[in-house]
This record gives C-alpha cells, sequence and structure tokens, in this order.
C-alpha cells in the first residue's frame, strides 16, 4: 500500500518515525510531506497514486479525490470533516476515519482561558502594564457562580461542564441528546432559547452541518443578557460573526472569545470581530497542544493499521 500523510501532522521527526515503522516494516510505501500544498495540481501530484491520504484540516476536495484512482482510506487527523467531500468519497466506496477526541482537553482549556481573558482583561491588562497604564478601568469578573451555558454536551462539551463545576459554575446545556453524564454532573438541560437568555457565560461545542450552519444567528444573540459573554472554539460557521462584531460594538453582548471563523486566518483586515470592543481573538489554536497532536498522531496511525486488519475504526 502507499500511504501519504499530505501534510505535517504537528509531531516531531523522531516521533513521525517510530510511529510509521511498523507501516515500513511490512513493505509499505509511506511518504510524509513537510508543507501544505495549496496549489491543486500539484496537490494531486502529490496523492494521485496513493492507496491512503493522511490530512489534517487541508480541504481535500471532489477534484482532488476524483483524481485519485487507488484511494481506499481517507485518515482525517481532526475531528471535524466539513472540509472534506465526504459525498465523494462515500460515492467511490473509500473508507473515511477521524481522530475524535484527540483535542478534548485542549479545547476545553483554550475556552477557559478565553472565558477568564475576556472577564478579567488580561490582553488589556498587558498592554496597560506595558505602556505605564494602571488598574483604571480594568475591574473584571469571577466565574465562581456565573450560569455557563454549554452549546452541545459531547466530549468536550463534558468536559467543559467539568471543569464549569471545579470553579463554581452553575451548569445550563442545550444539546441535540441528553447524556446521562451531564445530568450525573448536575447540568440543566433546556431548549436553545432559554439557555441563550440564562447563561451569563455562552460557549459552544458542535460540529457546523446544514443544521448548525449559523445557529447563533442575530435573532438569537439578541436573546442574550447585554452582560454575558460568547465563546466559540468550535466552527466557525455555526455563529454569524459579522451579527456577533455588531452585538459588541451596539452593548447587546458584553464580550467575545473565538477561535474560529469563517475560513481560517490570516483574516482581511476589514473582517468585522477585528474591530469589536472586549474581544479576544486567537487564529484557530484550540486543538493545537504538543500533547494533542502526538495523540492525534497516534490516532491516525491506529485508524489505519486497524483498516489494514479488516476492523476499520472511527469511522466517519
Amino acid at each position: 500500500m502507499k500511504i501519504v500523510i499530505m501534510e505535517p501532522l504537528g509531531i516531531t521527526e523522531d516521533a513521525l518515525q517510530t510511529l510509521s515503522m511498523l507501516l515500513r516494516a511490512d513493505g509499505h510505501e509511506f511518504i510524509a510531506y513537510e508543507n501544505r500544498e495549496t496549489d491543486t495540481e500539484k496537490l494531486i501530484e502529490r496523492v494521485k497514486d496513493a492507496d491512503v491520504v493522511v490530512l489534517a484540516n487541508q480541504p481535500f476536495g471532489k477534484e482532488v479525490i476524483d483524481a485519485c484512482k487507488n484511494l481506499k482510506l481517507v485518515d482525517i487527523a481532526f475531528t471535524g470533516v466539513d472540509h472534506v467531500d465526504v459525498a465523494a468519497c462515500k460515492e467511490r466506496g473509500i473508507i473515511l476515519c477521524n481522530a475524535a477526541g484527540y483535542s478534548t482537553n485542549a479545547v476545553a482549556e483554550l475556552a477557559f482561558g478565553l472565558m477568564i481573558d475576556v472577564y478579567r482583561y488580561i490582553v488589556t491588562c498587558d498592554h496597560e502594564t506595558r505602556n505605564g497604564g494602571t488598574i483604571g478601568g480594568l475591574i473584571g469578573h469571577e466565574l465562581c457562580g456565573k450560569k455557563l451555558g454549554i452549546v452541545g454536551t459531547g466530549a468536550i462539551g463534558l468536559k467543559v461542564a467539568e471543569i464549569g463545576k471545579a470553579f463554581g459554575c452553575e451548569l445550563l446545556a442545550y444539546s441535540r441528546t441528553v447524556r446521562s453524564e451531564g445530568l450525573e454532573m448536575g447540568i440543566k438541560y433546556m431548549d436553545l432559547e432559554e439557555l441563550l437568555k440564562q447563561s451569563d457565560i455562552v460557549t459552544l461545542h458542535i460540529p457546523v452541518s446544514p443544521e448548525t450552519q449559523g445557529l447563533i444567528s442575530r435573532d438569537m444573540l439578541a436573546l442574550m443578557k447585554p452582560e454575558a459573554i460568547i465563546i466559540n472554539t468550535s466552527r466557525g460557521g455555526v455563529i454569524d460573526n459579522e451579527a456577533l462584531a455588531d452585538a459588541l460594538k451596539e452593548g447587546k453582548v458584553a464580550g467575545a472569545g473565538i477561535d474560529v471563523y469563517e475560513e481560517d486566518p490570516p483574516l482581511p483586515k476589514d473582517y468585522p470581530l477585528l474591530s469589536a470592543p472586549n474581544t479576544v481573538l486567537t487564529p484557530h489554536v484550540a486543538y493545537a497542544t504538543k500533547e494533542s497532536l502526538y495523540k492525534r498522531a497516534v490516532i491516525v496511525f491506529d485508524n489505519i493499521r486497524c483498516w489494514l486488519e479488516g476492523n476499520p475504526q472511527n469511522r466517519v
């Protein structure tokens, strides 16, 4: 089998060699590229003969998939798969696997980093301190006692609830599935509108899909308390960021911590959130820690091994 990792996985060369050792020992051809190729024709040259393609969050569309005549497995080193043409793969009978679970801790921890940053003005405090400023106007808020509204209680949402409980938050949630683990943790499940009305902090942990695209719309944002803040470490498409920027500028929402956008940064200079007040922006880094990227690589190679043994895991 020819196995091609078409973009870097964010691990060391030594780790890559160790993880791929058994595949190479079994006679499989293994190629790992050290950079991302954005030119479609050049990308096709990389992967056209592959039996297995491994990718992270680089788009993998129908034109490239159709050019891969031998392709049997797409191994996605990511949780979300909206950047891959799933329909084109399934039409060809190509198996898709993902790496769900690798970044649960990383994403949940950044969500709280953003909450604390927005609540305690950390970025602003740093700027003021470096420029001769003082505490003036930088009186923040505590997490303890706040109503934490979690949209989506999958693995990451439940981890956020666990951390929120440790901070002393009251846990609210909206989710397609009511989780017994969540109920045992003390989560109060409710509809989305009620969650938005009650929450001091709204944090999003849902995939983007036709059902969730634009879920947090202008009308939904209008339900939030003016002193509430919103955090998004899930997918940019689930929230109307232009409407959010307007709400922040008009004082209808008190603050925001945003890690994801309609497209990954660099953002256009006129992107609405860039000029929104009390907003902390990060460049889609929630999943990216050394620990999570290594876990991800382990899952990716396990996916290939299980597939070769006839028992594919983590199927999409």
